[in-house]
């Protein structure tokens, strides 16, 4: 049934957010369950907010991505960055950001990124892209010169950084590593043998080399990925994969359900039960990630500040120099 979801969809020039052929396949919407509901984002903070990323020409994955935790992040004035564009050079089923060519990569963004974090007076910033696979190492050096800036700026600001896998490359990866971000997130998304439909240009290898290569080039930076469930992996599978997982040490997990953003993505398979996401936690736990989230809801940065400030032995030796200069 999902043999023709790599290419049979006619590619316009522009940007385009379709993923699947409805005409191909079931894309049906299924009715979401009782425990699974989206507020729609409001209010004056939220409002702010959006008008200061527009001004500085930034983009937020929460909006691209369409995450169904915007309203209520937004609401409290934290927000995680997208950038290296809102155009990217990989077709993954499951995503809502457009694909396409992509712009050049704008040398200026490190510093508006750094600006509006700063305006924000956020403790704790999550910076994510879009794959750039027409250049990784400028990407790379993109992710370096937004940590860098960001910390210049605001000083004790803990950051996480959401990247792709630059199709394995080590040089790119150290250039992101050597800027030192307190947690370095690479979603796995889902379990390998659903890689060739649900992410086709991505690999299983390229994912290993960038969770292993981070502990070794820094073991103090915290290692996370993340999963999508109900895209037709079974229970097995799933601790299977969060075995993996851990073989590779990385330290923590977030699982969420995965949420269609039209009928030209990826059907739902399934929705997962309450009792099965408090199971896949009490499993993680088990096996031995430091912090497991699970919920229908949870996406890559969610208690990302939470998480930084309970494990990152490199955040509380910043702390703890503050406070001793003070």
């Amino acid at each position: 049934m999902y043999n023709s979801l790599r290419s049979k969809i006619t590619m316009s020039k522009a940007p385009t957010r379709e993923r699947v052929n409805p005409a191909e396949i079931d894309t049906t919407p299924r009715r979401r369950p009782d425990w699974i509901k989206v507020r729609a984002p409001s209010g004056e903070t939220y409002d702010q907010l959006k008008g200061m990323m527009r001004s500085k020409e930034l983009h937020t994955v929460c909006e691209e991505a369409g995450c169904p935790n915007m309203g209520e992040c937004w609401g409290s004035g934290t927000a995680t960055f997208l950038i290296l564009g809102d155009v990217c050079t990989r077709r993954c089923g499951f995503c809502d950001i457009k694909h396409g060519r992509p712009a050049a990569i704008d040398a200026e963004e490190p510093g508006r990124v750094a600006q509006a974090v700063k305006a924000m007076g956020l403790r704790h910033a999550v910076i994510t892209s879009v794959d750039r696979d027409d250049d990784n190492l400028g990407s790379a050096r993109i992710f370096s010169a937004v940590i860098r800036r960001i910390r210049e700026l605001t000083p004790g600001c803990s950051l996480e950084v959401l990247i792709p896998d630059f199709r394995g490359e080590p040089e790119a990866l150290k250039i992101v590593m050597d800027a030192r971000p307190e947690i370095l997130n690479h979603n796995l998304e889902t379990v390998p043998r659903l890689f060739a439909r649900v992410q086709p240009s991505d690999r299983l290898e390229w994912s290993q080399a960038v969770l292993t290569g981070a502990k070794k080039l820094d073991p103090q930076v915290l290692t996370k990925s993340g999963l999508m469930v109900g895209l037709g992996e079974s229970m097995d599978e799933l601790r299977e994969v969060m075995r993996l997982l851990r073989e590779w040490d990385v330290d923590i997990l977030t699982i969420g359900q995965y949420l269609q953003p039209s009928r030209k993505h990826l059907p739902i398979e399934r929705y997962y039960t309450l009792d099965e996401f408090a199971e896949l936690k009490r499993f993680g736990l088990q096996i031995g990630f430091r912090w497991v989230e699970s919920l229908p809801l949870v996406r890559s940065s969610y208690h990302a500040a939470e998480q930084v400030r309970a494990l990152s032995s490199m955040h509380q030796a910043v702390n703890e120099k503050a406070t001793a200069e003070e």
